[in-house]
């Protein structure tokens, strides 16, 4: 009899699990940590959760704790993590055997929630040659700007621009500078390549791949590209008009900079917001009104089949119309002129109260866990966590062990959980040769 744990839909998980034990042991080497002697468990542990869901959460200070080795291995964890380890395999058999199985292409799917058709093989390698030729642009332009305009070494400029590309285009928002990127507010040239990097990472391969081919033509997109370019266009234009006029006036963010200045710190945290990880202001000082905010556009995430995390954008918009259509009266959810099974809408709905179930349970177990944490700073870490988007209001060093943990949990969960919980729904799909007596309980 077969294994159930052999099933995609656990195996996905367990991989994601071995990595994240196999890089806390190695940021535990002493040769990963500046100071003498190794990193503490738990640190070890959060950090490689963190690089491994594509997070960017931080418990120590990224630049100055951990030693260059330390900086290869999170950069390592990072791009096997936003690639997808079941992804990085498959494309490794390929390379090797030249040939593969049942059983590894039902792997490669499950974890890129369908992305991968019957060309299985040039899907894999044209998702590899995005992610290596975006990351290389994004290399040379920071590389050029921190050697002429930063006088950084030739060297200094290469790695520090390979590190952030990849973090860029995986969405894990590590970097090599204790206050991110407010020191580059107002530099385009660092700023731009890495918002631009982020958004290629969050609108998914699917999308990238359809758009390359119809960029022409929306009126034959996919209902799917159709939602996650409108979507993000759609919250792109709301966080950052939201950010511009929230924090025009906060002197402890927009307020000191001039105008230009102001719309590219905008726009680049914007951008960050929705899962990047990378800040450009002090998200300490943020007006409560953009913190809340930011809590929902972290919630709903980035494209599916991407790197970014969330609930995604296509969930999101589907339930608005799954709304929509019930107010409406209508019998079925209809998307330019398709209807959307449902199967899919049930999908939609158990992944979006599945996500408010654990941000809501997260946030109230984080609160007890802590002292003198004020709740809507708690609910952001916890958001930030789950959405595996990374940005902090500083609080995460300061926690206990067991809200660390916690987060740590919820990064997991958030990374691997709605490709496991999606899949597990597809792969159980059942036909009954019956239907039961309806019945309609009071709703409302």
């Amino acid at each position: 009899m077969r294994s159930p744990w052999r099933t995609p839909a656990r195996v996905v998980p367990l991989a994601f699990f071995g990595l994240i034990v196999l890089g806390t042991g190695l940021m535990m080497l002493p040769a990963a940590r500046a100071d003498p002697g190794h990193a503490p468990f738990v640190t070890a542990l959060f950090t490689a959760a963190s690089a491994v869901c594509v997070t960017g959460l931080a418990v120590v200070d990224t630049p100055t704790y951990w030693s260059t080795f330390g900086h290869v291995l999170l950069t390592v964890l990072s791009q096997i993590g936003g690639l997808g380890i079941m992804t990085l395999a498959t494309l490794l058999s390929l390379l090797v055997s030249r040939r593969l199985g049942l059983r590894g292409r039902l792997l490669a799917q499950a974890e890129s929630a369908g992305l991968f058709g019957d060309n299985l093989r040039g899907i894999l390698f044209r998702v590899a040659t995005v992610m290596l030729v975006a990351e290389s642009l994004i290399a040379v332009v920071l590389t050029f700007r921190f050697w002429l305009g930063y006088d950084y070494s030739f060297g200094r400029a290469l790695w520090e621009a390979v590190f952030h590309a990849v973090q860029a285009f995986n969405n894990a928002g590590f970097a090599l500078y204790s206050d991110s990127l407010v020191g580059f507010v107002t530099d385009p040239w660092i700023c731009l390549p890495l918002a631009f990097g982020v958004m290629a990472g969050a609108i998914g391969f699917p999308v990238l791949f359809e758009l390359a081919r119809e960029w022409r033509t929306p009126g034959s997109w996919s209902t799917h590209t159709w939602l996650t370019v409108t979507g993000t266009l759609l919250f792109s234009i709301v966080g950052f008009l939201v950010f511009l006029v929230f924090e025009w006036r906060n002197p402890g963010t927009l307020g000191p900079l001039n105008t230009p200045g102001k719309i590219l710190a905008a726009f680049t945290q914007d951008v960050m917001t929705r899962s990047g990880g990378f800040n450009s202001v002090d998200l300490g000082r943020m007006n409560s009104e953009t913190i809340a905010v930011t809590n929902g556009l972290m919630f709903i995430g980035g494209g599916s089949a991407s790197t970014a995390g969330g609930i995604k954008l296509t969930t999101f918009l589907l339930l608005a119309y799954v709304i929509w259509a019930e107010i409406r009266g209508e019998p079925d959810v209809v998307i330019r002129k398709r209807r959307i099974a449902e199967e899919t809408q049930r999908q939609a709905v158990t992944v979006a109260l599945m996500g408010v179930a654990l941000v809501a349970t997260g946030t109230v177990v984080l609160d007890a866990l802590t002292e003198n944490v004020p709740f809507d700073r708690a609910l952001f870490e916890v958001t930030s966590a789950f959405a595996t988007v990374g940005l902090s209001t500083g609080i995460t060093p300061s926690l206990p062990p067991s809200a660390q943990v916690l987060l740590v949990i919820l990064m997991y969960v958030g990374r691997v959980g709605t490709i496991a919980v999606g899949t597990a729904i597809a792969l159980n799909t059942r036909r009954r040769q019956f239907r039961y007596p309806e019945e309609r309980p009071l709703v409302g």
